[in-house]
């Protein structure tokens, strides 16, 4: 059996990312992402285009005080890879949980885009 080595790289990327978002750090998490990520609401409504949209939009996010994402499993293989998720958030009527499918999609050692669903 082979061992896809690109994929453990990428997942390595993932994991930063996630990590990053957990501990609110946005250099860490914008470390990840390509200057000119583009990020969706699947299957294509646009959430941020570019690195500074990308920052504000999480700049705002990490302000949650219930803010955690839980890993459940991930999976990737050739540049994409798809992790499943449970968010918790913090929302106008009180904190919540969401079910979250993320899929990336990386170029080189970045995040290229993502579509959460």
């Amino acid at each position: 059996m082979e061992i896809d080595t690109q994929s453990c790289g990428e997942a390595e990327i993932i994991r930063r990312q996630l990590d990053a978002y957990n501990a609110r750090d946005i250099k860490a998490f914008m470390a990840c992402w390509a200057l000119d990520a583009e990020v969706y609401a699947w299957p294509d409504t646009s959430l941020a285009s570019g690195a500074e949209a990308l920052r504000t939009r999480h700049v705002e996010r990490f302000k949650e005080p219930d803010l955690f994402a839980k890993l459940i499993s991930r999976v990737g293989v050739g540049g994409l890879m798809i992790d499943r998720e449970v968010v918790t958030r913090s929302f106008p009527e009180g904190r919540g949980t969401l079910a979250v499918i993320d899929i990336y999609e990386l170029e080189g050692d970045k995040i290229k885009r993502a579509y959460f669903k």
